[in-house]
């Protein structure tokens, strides 16, 4: 009952959060679109953040743009996404759109000197990231500040759960993520070629950056990529689910499934990872016996920690006989740990700001704006951590036979 209640308290405040009195410094956002997810990645989180203002959005129809504005409180609508990247008053860009469009509008808000938060996948295809991450105005000291939206790495749990982890120990990792199939329908963008849809761009670009960041590597292989894919015009070569196996530079294996066409009960997402035999030391045993232990961690709940997410220890110790390895005792020991703020993530963590109601976004928005003001940031996502990303994503759609998503028209050159 207790867990209840902390549960529903915690999400109250996420999603209606205290306001906080904004500085006189703050920054101001402009966005581009009235997406559905703005709201949960900016305009909620922006409410408890005292450097950040919302103040102006844009869409291809006004009328949408104007109902958007009254609904979230945003003073200002603007004709078009130029008046917004025009505009001296706006210090930083969201940009929600649809996946095909990102590449082009966040050149263009990076030309205009603006800052720019860009949600995932940050564009289409590793071509659009090596000339997105690369322009030269993001190399510059006092240049824009561009990052990929992978709001769930910022969360405490992630941090902790990849505390526990040694990359070169690690043999197996699975991850797995869905949508319940009531949650999507044909005529989204998850499921238009053009717009760059399908489901390893939705949530499958989750389970594959999880991949990379446990192994601590590139993938050097995809092994296998099954997917199942609409082939019917517009939907042409839009998967709404898959399962890819990668092949890593220890050996290890990595494998991500997702599907926007889940059962009808959603199931938090979760990933699991398997860790080599390693001996313990102990001094209690004869010298002619070792004392080994297999680890497998698994983190409930990696995309969206606030609603809820547990972390599983399972740990098998064996003693055996060094020679031949007769096994003389084995059993198993698991605890299980929660981190819903850094403070309860402890060790390095400790003192890293935020409060129980602050979901991965709202941690995200905080780094953000620390990069932004030359502040130190405890957590982020690189250049090249994006590209790698994208050049994931290339190498399963290749081995599906589907084929990457389309390059946008839209050249650097054009802004």
């Amino acid at each position: 009952m207790a867990s209840l209640v902390s549960m529903v308290g915690r999400l109250w405040g996420a999603f209606d959060p205290p306001k906080s009195p904004k500085s006189s410094d703050a920054l101001k956002f402009g966005v581009l679109g009235a997406a559905n997810i703005a709201p949960l990645a900016l305009i909620t989180p922006a409410k408890s953040h005292p450097e950040v203002i919302v103040q102006a959005v844009s869409a291809r129809d006004r009328k949408k743009a104007e109902a958007f504005a009254k609904a979230h409180g945003i003073p200002e609508v603007r004709d078009s996404y130029e008046d917004i990247l025009n505009d001296p008053n706006i210090d930083c860009i969201f940009i929600p759109l649809p996946n095909a469009l990102h590449y082009e509008w966040a050149v263009r808000a990076i030309r205009a000197g603006k800052h720019v938060l860009l949600e995932k996948p940050s564009v289409s295809n590793s071509i659009e990231a090596e000339s997105l991450f690369n322009l030269p105005e993001l190399s510059k000291p006092d240049g824009p500040v561009l990052l990929e939206a992978f709001h769930s790495r910022f969360y405490p749990s992630w941090s902790y759960f990849r505390s526990l982890i040694n990359p070169a120990d690690v043999v197996h990792v699975s991850a797995y993520s869905m949508i319940p199939w009531w949650g999507t329908g044909k005529n989204d963008i998850h499921f238009n070629y053009a717009l760059s849809g399908g489901s390893m761009m939705a949530m499958g670009t989750y389970n594959m950056a999880t991949l990379r960041l446990i192994f601590g590597a590139e993938p050097e292989e995809c092994l296998s990529c099954d997917t199942n894919a609409y082939t019917d015009g517009i939907h042409d070569k839009c998967d709404y689910e898959v399962k890819a196996k990668f092949r890593f530079p220890n050996g290890g294996i990595g494998e991500a499934e997702t599907t926007l066409k889940g059962p009808t009960y959603w199931t938090p997402s979760h990933v699991t990872v398997t860790n080599k035999e390693v001996v313990v030391p102990d001094d209690t045993i004869p010298t002619a016996q070792e004392k080994v232990l297999s680890r497998e961690l698994t983190l409930h709940g990696f995309i969206h920690g606030v609603f809820w997410h547990r972390i599983d220890i399972k740990n098998v110790y064996t003693i055996r006989n060094k020679e031949g390895g007769a096994v003389i005792k084995k059993w198993e020991e698991k605890t299980f740990h929660k981190a819903y703020t850094f403070r309860e993530a402890g060790g390095q963590f400790a003192d890293l700001p935020g409060e129980t109601f602050w979901m991965s976004y709202r941690h995200q928005l905080e780094q953000f704006v620390n990069r932004v003001k030359g502040r130190k940031t405890q957590h982020w996502v690189s250049a090249e951590d994006s590209i790698g990303q994208m050049r994931m994503l290339d190498m399963a759609y290749e081995k599906s036979g589907l084929g990457p998503r389309p390059t946008s028209k839209y050249r650097v050159e054009d802004s």
